[in-house]
């Protein structure tokens, strides 16, 4: 009986009655390695979106938290106190000013005119009541000058 099998430069070939394949069973464990590897990337993909997501509402939070500290007492005179509003339908804030006073501040006795710095609290909000976030954004701000001796 003669061999169907022929030498070409070095390689077997094979003739068409005797080709090899993979078998089936091959081919249900490469499809299911292929399942687990998409499932994996897709759960992957999933919290990458996730993140992205929040990652752009702290982005949003800091720029309108920016922008109101920015704009808040230019016109008006700072006052302490707690103030509170909304930017938008999803962002909500909440800002308290107080006086702030270093620890080793002494108070002016010859009369100068003693300036006054404020401290700037403002937590900004947003997301529903049983899923809610917040960013904190501090800063210190310079008053207007004290000409009356009133601290």
């Amino acid at each position: 009986m003669a061999d169907r099998r022929g030498q070409c430069g070095g390689f077997e070939v094979t003739r068409p009655g005797h080709q090899r394949g993979f078998s089936l069973l091959e081919i249900i464990a490469a499809i299911a390695i292929l399942a687990i590897a998409f499932a994996a990337l897709m759960q992957v993909a999933g919290s990458s979106m996730s993140l992205t997501a929040r990652a752009n509402e702290r982005t949003q939070a800091a720029l309108r938290a920016r922008t109101l500290l920015d704009g808040a007492f230019v016109m008006e005179p700072l006052r302490e106190g707690d103030s509170d509003g909304r930017f938008d339908d999803i962002y909500r804030w909440h800002m308290n000013v107080t006086r702030y006073v270093t620890p080793d501040a002494k108070p002016p006795t010859d009369g100068v005119v003693a300036s006054r710095v404020y401290r700037l609290d403002l937590d900004v909000m947003w997301g529903a009541d049983d899923n809610l976030r917040h960013a904190r954004f501090s800063t210190l701000r310079m008053g207007g000058a004290n000409t009356d001796g009133s601290p």
